[in-house]
């Protein structure tokens, strides 16, 4: 949009870090240095603070649905294994020359770069970085004055984590995402200047400052950025939004690039932000050091400690496992002890001298309705004509209405309702597609139910949303399920840490390997919209583009069942959606007539190995079963009429190459070049890369639901029927 396709994109990547401490080229980052290992599969000590669903990363990971409403298709794509990655891209920038950066997340990767190139630290010229909390103390989370019965929150914390503050007050959520890496960059020697929560809890979102926004769009960057303002403001969980929602990642940008304007004085001279030279560091573990208790892989299991840390050292105390974790109790108070993640002000040799912001500046122009210098500079600059965007997604594709594509059914007779639950990996959308091509006369899909706890992050809902545009089926329902498993905490990753966030799971699965790109733009999509009918405080602006929970539409599909019809539910992923189903509607079990579910795995005599290949420790496990236990408990415990297709029965599949050389001489269409493509890529990487050597079972997928649809046989295939 904004011109700019020269600027190179880093992702990921596949390296790790030995349990020795070497570091591998390409680690990917997506794990903080202490949990990171020889792959993209680990644990979420710190991630899992971060809420998954709605006003977490599922809104995140969608920019609340406005980037799809508003954002033009770029001609650049991530592409499996040709993705440039995040170290390489770091490495070529700053080789080229002296560099500033700006930090505005986690500091696992740049963390990474510096312990990995000490050569290169001295084309580093000054780092700015958004995140921490020294002397701040949190507006939010405070009563009311003279209400005796309200117990404040995080009133007065230094920190905001707002799911953890029980367990650590002090954190915020930048540093706390990897407080190792923050160490690593914190006591590099190059120069800091930190725009810290104290700085930012001065520049809160005031009514006047969206009111002037809301009325100064004149581009499309100031469009895009409104919007996703708005609907941040419209779906904020209480009435605070005005005294509670901040100035963030924009302050650090805007005092930032003040201070290179003004020549990167010293005493950092800047217009928006009063600054003050600090001693701080930050605090990876906590007090007392040197007590090994298990929570601490740095130094837990090694003979000498990883990276050759000191033995007793501000390190080696204990680190935060979660969210829950009891060490961080602290007695007689709703407030935790732990410090992980703080940018603690000290004296001594731990300490780094730190510029920081401590105070947004006031507007020096006193006619003005906004009450912050920086206020006016940015709505001036987003608007300014210079370097202005130069489409969005209806200016670039002219021709683009946003039209729904329904077939009449008026006179259509309509086969056997059927159910479609699935976690979008790529098989899913295969099998979707030879749903969709089954006459309707045989085949009726009635609903998709997306499970939010598989293979894909739930944005990927999205791709749906394509897929059923492209065959021309804008009438068929889509619900989200949950994000956990049954009975698992909503924060928390207790089976699903088992999925690759690299090459061959989450990173593939939420792209479909690239080709997501192809499809046709539908005018569905995830959205935040909700109403209050639905539980939200308010109602947004487009409520109607709310997006329907997985139980809402299976009511609406049982409400509309002719009182002779019966449901069959076939399912691709964990069992979440249909065991909520049966847990919670009574009337479920006498509409549904059968389930067919590709999972399981019904170990015989020969000792043959489920494929849940990143758990060593469970031999017989199938990955459809493993990431909800109890939900494939309750469904098979049912007494419902269900068929098994367990792993034996997969695996005597066809394979790829067989199916692709079909696809290849059959007559073309939209979705079967598509089908084609997506399957000659998973065949390609299956052959030529390691890190996909599991993804033959995505594939089974789509063969098994093909033949529950008669067009192949099961003949020769096993498979178990549990019946009434």
């Amino acid at each position: 949009m904004m011109g700019r396709d020269d600027i190179a994109v880093g992702v990921g990547g596949e390296g790790g870090i030995s349990n020795d401490g070497r570091i591998y080229p390409h680690v990917g980052g997506y794990f903080p240095i202490i949990d990171q290992g020889m792959s993209t599969i680990g644990e979420c000590r710190y991630r899992q603070s971060i809420p998954q669903g709605s006003g977490g990363r599922l809104d995140i990971n969608a920019n609340y649905g406005v980037r799809r409403e508003i954002l033009p298709q770029g001609n650049r794509s991530y592409s499996p294994l040709q993705q440039p990655t995040t170290q390489q891209v770091m490495i070529d920038t700053i080789s080229a020359g002296p560099t500033n950066v700006f930090l505005v997340g986690t500091h696992t990767n740049f963390a990474l770069f510096l312990m990995s190139n000490p050569h290169l630290k001295k084309n580093v010229k000054h780092i700015y970085i958004m995140g921490g909390g020294v002397r701040s103390q949190n507006p939010t989370g405070c009563c009311p004055k003279n209400d005796t019965s309200c117990v404040p929150r995080q009133c007065g914390d230094h920190g905001n984590m707002f799911t953890t503050y029980t367990k650590n007050p002090y954190a915020e959520f930048n540093i706390y995402g990897d407080p190792f890496g923050a160490y690593q960059v914190f006591h590099s020697g190059i120069p800091i200047t930190l725009v810290p929560l104290d700085a930012t809890n001065t520049i809160p979102i005031t009514e006047s400052f969206f009111k002037a926004f809301e009325e100064q769009q004149s581009t499309y960057e100031a469009q895009y950025s409104f919007q996703s303002l708005k609907i941040a403001r419209d779906t904020w969980f209480d009435d605070q939004f005005y005294t509670s929602y901040f100035m963030w990642d924009s302050f650090m940008s805007g005092v930032a690039l003040s201070i290179m304007r003004n020549g990167q004085k010293p005493n950092g001279d800047n217009d928006f932000a009063e600054m003050e030279v600090m001693n701080i560091t930050v605090v990876t573990s906590n007090e007392p050091y040197g007590v090994h208790d298990g929570s601490n892989p740095f130094f837990d299991g090694h003979a000498s400690p990883k990276f050759d840390l000191l033995k007793g050292g501000v390190h080696s105390g204990h680190v935060q496992t979660g969210f829950n974790d009891s060490f961080c109790v602290l007695e007689g108070s709703i407030k935790g002890k732990c410090q992980d993640g703080y940018t603690k002000e000290v004296q001594g040799p731990d300490s780094v001298a730190v510029l920081v912001a401590v105070k947004a500046k006031p507007n020096r122009n006193v006619k003005s309705p906004l009450d912050r210098e920086f206020f006016d500079h940015f709505l001036e600059v987003l608007n300014r004509p210079e370097h202005t965007g130069h489409f969005n997604f209806t200016d670039q594709f002219r021709h683009y209405k946003e039209i729904m594509y329904k077939p009449d059914l008026k006179h259509q007779i309509r086969g056997k309702p059927v159910i479609f639950d699935m976690d979008m990996s790529p098989g899913d959308f295969l099998a979707l597609l030879c749903l969709l091509k089954a006459p309707m006369e045989a085949i009726d899909l009635r609903g998709i139910l997306v499970s939010g706890n598989g293979w894909a992050n739930p944005a990927t809902v999205d791709v749906i949303y394509d897929v059923l545009h492209m065959m021309g089926r804008d009438d068929i329902p889509v619900g989200l399920g949950k994000i956990t498993a049954l009975g698992a905490p909503d924060l928390g990753c207790e089976y699903v840490k088992a999925i690759p966030h690299g090459s061959g799971g989450f990173l593939d699965t939420d792209t479909l390997f690239g080709l997501a790109r192809v499809l046709p733009r539908s005018p569905r999509r995830y959205t935040a919209e909700n109403s209050v009918k639905y539980g939200a405080p308010r109602d947004t602006a487009r409520p109607e583009l709310r997006q329907p929970l997985a139980f809402e539409v299976w009511q609406h599909i049982r409400e509309e069942l002719k009182p002779t019809d019966k449901i069959t539910i076939l399912t691709n992923g964990p069992l979440t959606n249909i065991a909520n189903i049966i847990l919670s509607d009574t009337k479920a079990e006498s509409v549904i007539e059968h389930i067919f579910i590709v999972g399981s795995h019904l170990a015989g005599g020969n000792g043959d190995r489920g494929n849940v290949f990143t758990v060593p420790s469970n031999k017989f496990s199938e990955f459809n079963f493993f990431l909800d236990p109890q939900a494939a408990k309750a469904v098979v415990e049912s007494g419902l009429d269900i068929t098994l297709i367990p792993l034996r029965a997969q695996r005597q599949v066809d394979s790829f190459k067989e199916v692709t050389r079909s696809l290849c001489t059959a007559e073309k269409t939209p979705e079967s070049l598509f089908a084609y493509q997506l399957l000659l890529s998973m065949q390609k990487l299956q052959k030529n890369n390691q890190a996909y050597h599991h993804i033959v079972s995505w594939f089974y997928r789509f063969y098994i639901q093909t033949a529950i649809m008669g067009k192949t046989t099961l003949d020769s295939v096993v498979i178990h029927t549990v019946s009434k």
